[in-house]
């Protein structure tokens, strides 16, 4: 990747990291943790791989996003704002009764395509959506984020097996591995693992990745578009609260907001990272 492009691509991830904290800490609610490890591969699908339009959001060949894991809806709202769906004023009242952004993704906001949250049932409407590509000769492609405690839930792998079944090939999931869910860690609470292996033996063609390198993002979803009459899973190895020190590796941000002290110390982190990105 060129250096110019690596380099902008890492600071819009870190505007990115601080509009997740700005929402989370006015909604006094909310999931960071998750969030920020999947900030990186956002950046990248919509500010360097999607074909996506903000003055037209419905755009019929759009490229397609599916939140399968929607309580990290803080990160693709980050996301939207920054790209130019909406106004990055409308993260400050995240989660607010009669707000535009709510804990979920909702498919009345600008660039959500799918409402989701309940656990294991987005990936099922990605399917939906990239079965309706390849009937309708659609270039579009359908991408959709997993948690990894999320491949816990019996329909994803209902899902996988439909996706095998119907060659999707315009469908790539990415399943963010960072070890933790709410209760612990994966291992502890239901092992999903070996991922890759599942997935392999589902029929997927499978990609492992640092979800924290631009270079090594693009090589894997560079990879991902080369792969023909078979689904594909990338599978990011990811660090639960990137970018916030005392959020990194620790159950304890999957499900909580920052109090005033912490959102300084957040903010005052990202925004020196910022600028050492910047200068």
């Amino acid at each position: 990747m060129d250096a110019s492009i690596k380099k902008q691509l890492e600071i819009t991830a870190c505007k990115i990291r601080m509009g997740i904290i700005e929402g989370v800490f006015n909604a006094k609610s909310g999931h960071p943790g998750g969030s920020l490890s999947i900030a990186d591969t956002l950046t990248y699908l919509y500010f360097s791989k999607m074909a996506v339009y903000p003055e037209n959001p419905d755009f019929e060949d759009r490229d397609r996003l599916v939140l399968s894991k929607g309580h990290c809806a803080p990160a693709l709202y980050s996301t939207l704002a920054e790209r130019g769906f909406f106004s990055k004023d409308e993260l400050k009242s995240l989660r607010h009764i009669g707000a535009l952004l709510q804990g979920h993704p909702c498919i009345h906001i600008p660039g959500v395509d799918m409402s989701s949250g309940s656990l294991g049932q987005g990936i099922s409407a990605a399917c939906g959506m990239a079965l309706s590509g390849k009937i309708s000769n659609k270039p579009y492609k359908v991408y959709t984020i997993l948690g990894d405690g999320e491949i816990e839930e019996g329909q994803v792998w209902e899902a996988a097996m439909f996706a095998t079944q119907y060659k999707l090939d315009n469908l790539v999931a990415i399943v963010d591995n960072n070890g933790l869910q709410i209760d612990g860690k994966i291992e502890d609470v239901c092992s999903p693992y070996p991922i890759t292996d599942k997935f392999e033996a589902f029929g997927w063609h499978v990609i492992e990745m640092n979800a924290h390198d631009f270079d090594d993002i693009e090589r894997a979803f560079n990879e991902a578009e080369t792969i023909l009459n078979q689904p594909v899973v990338i599978v990011q190895k990811s660090i639960k609260g990137k970018g916030v020190s005392y959020m990194e590796n620790n159950v304890s941000w999957h499900g909580a907001a920052p109090n005033a002290e912490q959102y300084e110390i957040a903010m005052k982190e990202l925004n020196e990272t910022l600028k050492g990105l910047e200068g």
